[in-house]
């Protein structure tokens, strides 16, 4: 027992504000070789296009420029002035760039033509704003940029977009194109999408949010290009049945992602017929879906990873992703007709499971019965998260016996949570390496236990946890110097399990080429009401999953109102 296990003795210690880092070796390079002169004074204030970068590979460099004619064009008198940089490769300059951030990066390609070029030839990655205005740019602006491989189309919701001519055109000039992402083009229509299935015909991955061009559009890129692997679907209007002549095409996806699709079971007919998918994600999507999941796991038993999240589906659809006897990733989020049943029989025949993600919606539907299932049979799992079910203490016990390979575990609004769990855990994890408590009624003693148990602990985080306090948090730290411990004892804020990340994933620091005609208008974000009533109405909105495009299954209010377990504590 810790000597704080008492609680509430004193305040939240504050940080230690760490000293700024070193300097950088690249910076420090870029500094011997006086190019960060050339990053402070050169102007950008009316650049031909606003430009940034994000990190790339090189592209096969075309052959050096003449360094004696840069040289006589940029005499030096001083020798303190040299221009260290004419001795340096073209390769080696492009190294160089690819480690400067955005703005660094624009601004080297205004210091002089070399730089231009050098740029210009060996970027790879581009994010052009998709306005009607584009169209006149493109020879221009893919004469410089003749290798990229990565673009991105992005147009703002209240403007017109580019049209089929435009999308055509930069098809024809990106014929290496790999990975396209549309966003907000919607006067885009199917003929456009073939431009792209006809000239692109190293697309790897497609992901379209927000277009017009329905279920046509992507079965004339299918139709075509035999080389997809990744597609993904968001908020995808004119959706209409996928025919079959798509389906001899998706032979080659490899993983298909559909987010608050209105009709996204038009698009049965692709899933099924993708015999070497191996990921599926299916995120707010209206409609029964158990029918179209026995038909994947009747054709494809070879998915890997199933993402289920805000869809009506039943035990009936685990059941069938069971089938799948190499899974080894399930989220089940917030699908409040499933239970133990499903869980059950999906840990009982794919006991190569490694990460499991479960948001009990706080039905009450999954408990022990389907934890001691997935610690009986996947002795492999690695990574669990828990959010709003009622586990007790002898299944979470059976998974910190069994599960000895548990590197990540995540608690999150779990009212049946207390300190002999937490004990439990520091006892027997012992391969644990990162510990989140959320929203649990943990105090003092449960913390103190971590401070011997769990050796290889790397990061802790607790919050909302109101029966912590900091002398408890202080005392831990002391005792394991090494421990990242994240501590935060703000109020309450809604628990959200949303595991729905997969569509657009991490933010990629690409770059934006922006003509000067363009009028740029930066389009605030909705700013969410300062009344408490607002407030209140938003949190309940997000819980039970008004928001448009999510589908609100039948009997969520029922069992809700009948679960007797759900400790109101839990969410403090």
């Amino acid at each position: 027992m810790n000597p704080y296990a008492n609680p509430g003795h004193a305040p939240v210690v504050a940080r230690v504000t760490h000293a700024p880092p070193p300097l950088s070796s690249t910076r420090c390079f870029l500094l011997r070789f006086k190019i960060l002169p050339y990053l402070s004074a050169t102007s950008c204030t009316n650049p031909p296009f606003s430009m940034g970068q994000s990190p790339s590979t090189s592209a096969a460099p075309p052959s050096d420029l003449n360094r004696l004619q840069i040289a006589q064009l940029h005499p030096n008198t001083d020798s303190d002035s040299t221009d260290y940089t004419l001795r340096l490769s073209d390769d080696c300059l492009a190294a160089i760039f690819h480690f400067l951030n955005t703005a660094d990066r624009k601004r080297c390609s205004l210091v002089c033509l070399r730089w231009r070029l050098v740029d210009g030839q060996r970027r790879h990655r581009l994010s052009l704003n998709a306005q009607p205005e584009l169209l006149d740019f493109v020879p221009s602006l893919f004469n410089r940029f003749d290798s990229v491989t990565k673009l991105a189309l992005r147009c703002d919701r209240k403007c017109a977009s580019i049209n089929d001519e435009a999308l055509v055109l930069i098809s024809l000039r990106c014929r290496n194109l790999t990975r396209l992402k549309l966003r907000g083009c919607r006067d885009i229509t199917e003929l456009g999408m073939a431009g792209v299935g006809d000239n692109c015909k190293a697309l790897k991955k497609l992901s379209c949010a927000s277009c017009m061009f329905g279920a046509k559009g992507i079965a004339a890129v299918l139709d075509r290009c035999f080389t997809l692997e990744d597609l993904t679907l968001k908020r995808l209007r004119g959706v209409h049945h996928i025919g079959d002549m798509a389906v001899g095409a998706a032979a080659s996806l490899k993983s298909i992602c559909l987010k608050e699709l209105v009709n996204g079971q038009s698009f049965a007919p692709l899933l099924i017929g993708s015999k070497k998918l191996q990921t599926l994600k299916v995120i707010g999507c209206t409609g029964d879906w158990d029918e179209t999941l026995v038909r994947v796991g009747c054709s494809n038993n070879g998915l890997v990873e199933v993402h289920l999240e805000k869809l009506q589906v039943t035990d009936v659809g685990l059941v069938a992703v069971s089938k799948c006897l190499g899974l080894d990733t399930l989220h089940v989020v917030k699908t409040a007709e499933c239970s133990d049943v499903g869980l059950c029989a999906v840990a009982e025949r794919c006991k190569l499971l490694r990460k499991v993600h479960i948001d009990g919606w706080r039905t009450n539907r999954i408990g022990d019965d389907g934890l001691v299932a997935i610690a009986k049979h996947c002795l492999n799992l690695q990574e669990l998260v828990l959010i709003g079910v009622y586990p007790t203490f002898s299944s979470l016990a059976a998974i910190a016996s069994n599960c000895g390979n548990l590197e990540r575990l995540t608690l999150c609004g779990i009212g049946t949570v207390g300190d002999a769990e937490i004990e439990c855990i520091a006892d027997k994890c012992v391969a644990l390496r990162k510990l989140c408590i959320k929203g649990c009624p943990v105090s003092n003693a449960g913390i103190g236990a971590l401070a011997s148990g769990c050796p290889n602990l790397v990061k802790l985080k607790v919050k909302k946890c109101k029966r912590i306090t900091g002398k408890g948090v202080e005392w831990v730290r002391e005792q394991r110097v090494s421990l990242a411990f994240n501590y935060d004892d703000s109020e309450f804020e809604a628990l959200d399990g949303g595991a729905s990340d997969g569509v657009g994933g991490a933010q990629h620091n690409t770059v934006e080429f922006l003509p000067n005609i363009i009028n740029q208008t930066t389009v605030a974000e909705a700013e969410a009401s300062s009344s408490n009533n607002n407030n209140r109405m938003t949190m309940l909105r997000s819980r039970f999953g008004f928001s448009a495009g999510r589908n609100l299954v039948p009997g969520a209010f029922r069992r809700w109102s009948n679960s007797d377990n759900v400790s109101s504590s839990s969410f403090g």
